[in-house]
């Protein structure tokens, strides 16, 4: 039996010359930008003329390319040596894309397609894998021997690496002098109004990892959720970032809930950006965690859940 593991993400810029093709196929995918085509096409070039030059720059800062790239490759080189399958990722919006991999792993007898989202959302989970059957259908692949699961942010093992980060991040310092704030990538409320489940699969994640914290016997002196990234003019979910550091005084710790794997949006807007303004507000100490990249207990849920999916 020849088995394969898919790691589907959205993906990021390679080198500063795909930071167009990243930004162009992201802002033409129809659950990124709802509007038909082709109005979708003309707000996605709009939005790439308006944020192409910073995008660039950020990118530079993080040494010319997505810190996604490198942190996935070396979670697929590990996750490779503890399962009974060949480990592949694909990216949504940069190489290597789902028809590159699929040609890889298109005689496996089994694909399990894992998705880097913990909590199902149609932007992320749904985009990613319609575009991976798309693709499978179109090169003749059977598709029912392609599985997926929506979501695992309950995941025991996951839930424990996310406290293994915050304890990382902590330093051994006294976890009750610090508030900690799960920050989740946001969302447009007109896309939670629809149905899409995102928002409560943060909110029970957040219960999840409070429940670990608990047993481990680590208090904060008070836990908040927040939400980054927000874009244009749209009513995103709250409470937003920026708004949630106003109410803290001394000492933070962010944990990027809803990433499995570092990007820029943790590693610029989080270690970078929001740092200014956390310095702005006179936030005496600001730290942010690592997100489980490819940390062994990140290694050992990943086992546990193609384990599961091998039994569907």
């Amino acid at each position: 039996m020849k088995r394969a593991i898919i790691l589907m993400n959205m993906g990021g810029p390679n080198n500063l010359d795909e930071v167009k093709v990243f930004l162009h196929n992201m802002f033409n995918d129809k659950y990124i930008i709802g509007a038909p085509q082709p109005i979708r096409a003309m707000i996605a070039k709009f939005i790439i003329f308006k944020r192409i030059d910073e995008a660039k720059g950020n990118y530079k800062e993080l040494g010319g390319m997505s810190p996604i790239v490198g942190h996935t490759k070396r979670l697929v080189r590990r996750l490779n040596k503890i399962v009974d399958a060949d480990v592949f990722h694909e990216m949504r919006y940069t190489p290597p894309f789902a028809s590159e991999v699929l040609q890889k792993v298109k005689d496996y007898d089994e694909i399990y397609a894992i998705p880097m989202y913990p909590h199902y959302s149609s932007t992320t989970t749904k985009s990613s894998w319609e575009d991976l059957i798309k693709n499978a259908k179109k090169m003749g692949i059977d598709t029912n021997k392609i599985k997926t699961i929506d979501k695992y942010y309950d995941n025991k093992l996951y839930n424990k690496t996310i406290v293994e980060r915050i304890k990382e991040a902590l330093q051994g310092d006294d976890s009750k002098e610090f508030e900690l704030v799960f920050s989740a990538h946001g969302l447009t409320q007109r896309t939670i109004d629809k149905g899409d489940l995102y928002q409560k699969h943060i909110l029970a994640n957040v219960e999840c990892a409070k429940k670990e914290l608990e047993e481990q016997g680590i208090k904060f002196k008070k836990i908040h959720v927040a939400y980054q990234s927000r874009l244009g003019p749209l009513e995103w979910l709250r409470p937003y970032m920026e708004d949630k550091l106003k109410e803290i005084k001394d000492k933070v710790i962010i944990y990027p809930i809803s990433f499995t794997v570092d990007n820029s949006e943790t590693e610029f807007e989080l270690d970078i950006e929001y740092k200014e303004v956390a310095d702005e507000l006179g936030i005496e100490d600001y730290r942010v965690a690592k997100t489980p990249n490819h940390h062994p207990y990140f290694l050992a849920a990943l086992k546990d859940i193609y384990e599961e999916m091998k039994d569907l």
